[in-house]
């Protein structure tokens, strides 16, 4: 029975550990804290172990892992950005990421681009204080905009099913063109893609290369009034930019389910604290600016498919040495 360690469980995945344990005949040691160099001796004899993505495993974690005999690691998320890859190599750590329903992320980005295009943060403000007056609140039609998809992959290529529903004009930038997409967008360069998008939604990953890729250079080159959606990852914007484009009118409005520097905030519970992010306290102050904490991935197939698959993934790693997830270091 192959011995596996899980950090920090949240109460809605427990359900399915047991249910995927159970299929796979997995003895599961549960360790309620977060992963670290202190809690890593949990996992003294296991050669695996599985995290929630938010969980950092930097060098001291890894080597810490290291010495206690642990091999493999699994992130409950695609996102592992957060793994210091250069130290789990010196380690001889591997380690993986998931897939999940895209359609999580997609349906929720869908939600979001209707949401800033029919100024549903302003009318329901208004509603709290019993203002009814149309002023100010009027919307577009998706139909006659054009949105752009930056990120064409299983996400990106979702989102571009979705909207094509509403008819709306769909172009796309990504440097591995997805031809199952052929039919419903046109392929543009980036630089085209800027200047000619109503609506512009990211669902690109996290690269050296495409840190800050939405900042003033690239924002003025944008139309007047585009709206920006990012259900991606927070360092894809430039925050000081994106809030400069907002307070100038450039960016009519803009839909965050990550932003930067969100680890520490989202996923907790801050109503007696005070937090020292100035950049989230003035995007919460705009009356045109969407702020969800990171739940756009958060639907209950989606984290089936994160528990079963970081399972999957471990399991293929003590048996075979190998895992079609593994994320090279």
């Amino acid at each position: 029975m192959n011995k596996i360690v899980v950090y920090q469980a949240r109460p809605d995945e427990a359900a399915y550990f047991e249910k995927f344990g159970k299929k796979f005949d997995l003895d599961i040691k549960y360790v309620t804290q977060e992963l670290n160099a202190e809690t890593a001796i949990q996992a003294q004899d296991a050669e695996a172990v599985t995290i929630q993505g938010s969980n950092k495993a930097d060098r001291a974690t890894l080597q810490a892992l290291s010495r206690v005999g642990v091999k493999y690691l699994a992130l409950r998320s695609a996102g592992y950005n957060y793994v210091d890859r250069a130290a789990a190599k010196e380690y001889g750590i591997r380690f993986s990421n998931v897939t999940y329903s895209p359609n999580s992320v997609a349906d929720f980005t869908t939600m979001l681009i209707l949401m800033c295009e029919r100024k549903a943060q302003q009318i329901l403000a208004r509603g709290t204080v019993q203002d009814y007056t149309l002023a100010g609140i009027q919307g577009r039609e998706i139909r006659n905009l054009t949105v752009g998809i930056i990120g064409t992959g299983q996400i990106g290529a979702t989102v571009a099913r979705n909207l094509s529903g509403f008819g709306c004009n769909l172009i796309g930038y990504d440097i591995y063109k997805n031809d199952n997409l052929r039919n419903l967008i046109e392929y543009v360069s980036l630089e085209k893609l800027f200047s000619t998008s109503d609506v512009i939604t990211l669902h690109a990953p996290l690269f050296d290369s495409n840190y800050h890729m939405i900042n003033r250079e690239s924002i003025a080159k944008m139309k007047d009034g585009v709206c920006i959606v990012n259900c991606g990852r927070g360092p894809l914007i430039d925050t000081e930019a994106l809030i400069y484009g907002i307070e100038t009118g450039k960016v009519g409005a803009a839909g965050l389910d990550v932003i930067e520097d969100e680890l520490g905030i989202f996923h907790e519970d801050h109503r007696l604290n005070v937090l020292n992010n100035h950049q989230l306290a003035i995007l919460k102050a705009l009356p045109n600016v969407i702020i969800t904490p990171h739940t756009a991935f958060y639907t209950d197939q989606a984290v089936s498919d994160m528990v079963e698959i970081a399972l999957k993934s471990l399991i293929s790693f003590m048996n075979n040495g190998t895992s079609r997830w593994e994320i090279q270091s």
